[in-house]
């Protein structure tokens, strides 16, 4: 590693360690993780009770590589996204994602003051975030976190994040053809519901882990 990488890598530490604090002072259970195999380990120990497992469509949970060996576990696994669903299938597995052991997923952003600011077109993940499963695990790369306020959060979600997402989905959108967000009103639009989690939700067992790599959008 050259000196220059060494120094880019403590600057990330520093404010994934000052996202942890301020979360924490916000009541979440934050965690620091210096490697995103550090994260799957933890994920992977928190899923050991759990039997029906949720996931918000998040890269930075795929990126973790954690679902096949929650699979080889025996784990009932409630992925929305999964080729050949039918519409009413899709809608079946995201209600009971709401009611899930444990909910995995990613958050757009991440304040340095600790608020998580999402942004869904149905509004499912979000939902499920902050009511209803028994645990629910947030994993949160360094490229997410703002150094700014809860306006300079959503700006980098509709910058950055739908954009590539749309695309992903094959929308169409005109984000997903220009990689620019231009507050459209297309029918295929994914910025619908804007939620910003800025305290724990009383009655969630929340935790957030923070993890020094980029993962996800």
């Amino acid at each position: 590693m050259t000196q220059t990488q060494e120094l880019v890598a403590w600057t990330h530490q520093q404010k994934c360690e000052k996202a942890v604090e301020s979360l924490g002072k916000n009541g979440f259970t934050a965690l620091y993780c210096p490697t995103a195999d550090s994260a799957r380990e933890y994920i992977l120990k928190e899923a050991a009770s759990a039997q029906a497992i949720g996931f918000g469509g998040s890269l930075s949970v795929v990126d973790l590589q954690v679902i096949e060996a929650l699979r080889s576990q025996g784990k009932e696994l409630l992925i929305h996204n999964v080729p050949g669903l039918s519409s009413e299938e899709r809608l079946a597995i995201l209600r009971r994602q709401l009611t899930c052991d444990l909910f995995l997923t990613g958050s757009n952003a991440v304040t340095l003051s600790g608020s998580l600011v999402n942004i869904d077109g149905v509004g499912n993940r979000a939902a499920s975030m902050f009511f209803g499963p028994r645990q629910v695990i947030v994993v949160v790369g360094r490229n997410k976190l703002v150094d700014g306020d809860i306006n300079d959060a959503i700006k980098r979600v509709k910058n950055w994040a739908s954009p590539p997402n749309a695309k992903r989905l094959n929308y169409n959108t005109p984000c997903a053809k220009t990689g620019f967000c231009s507050d459209c009103n297309s029918p295929d639009r994914i910025c619908r519901v804007t939620t910003i989690i800025d305290r724990k939700p009383r009655l969630t067992d929340m935790r957030v882990l923070v993890v020094n790599e980029e993962l996800g959008l």
